[in-house]
């Protein structure tokens, strides 16, 4: 997916979210795809989220808490990035998948 200004993004992937059956899922990178979040969707109110960057971290979380953790995840994890990259997952198995390098 192209670039999304990170003031939306994390509005758009909890609209894609929504639309997801439990076991697909996001991943927000980074421009350079060196930093990311993977939210996963375990089951309809459960999601699995992990931190890789600077923090590595996972969480298990339900909808409603979802938009508060983002929002934190994102300050530790993008600090200074304006533009970030979403990418649907299909299986748990595309975590982490190495993606065209710029």
């Amino acid at each position: 997916m192209a670039l999304i200004n990170i003031d939306t993004a994390i509005k758009r992937a909890i609209q894609m979210l929504r639309k997801l059956s439990p076991p697909q899922g996001l991943e927000i990178l980074t421009y350079k795809r060196n930093r990311g979040v993977t939210i996963l969707k375990q089951e309809e109110d459960l999601f699995a989220v992990r931190e890789r960057g600077y923090e590595e971290n996972e969480y298990s979380v339900s909808f409603n808490a979802l938009p508060k953790l983002l929002k934190s995840i994102s300050k530790r994890e993008f600090p200074r990035s304006r533009k970030v990259r979403i990418y649907q997952l299909s299986s748990p198995e595309e975590e982490g998948q190495v993606r065209k390098k710029l």
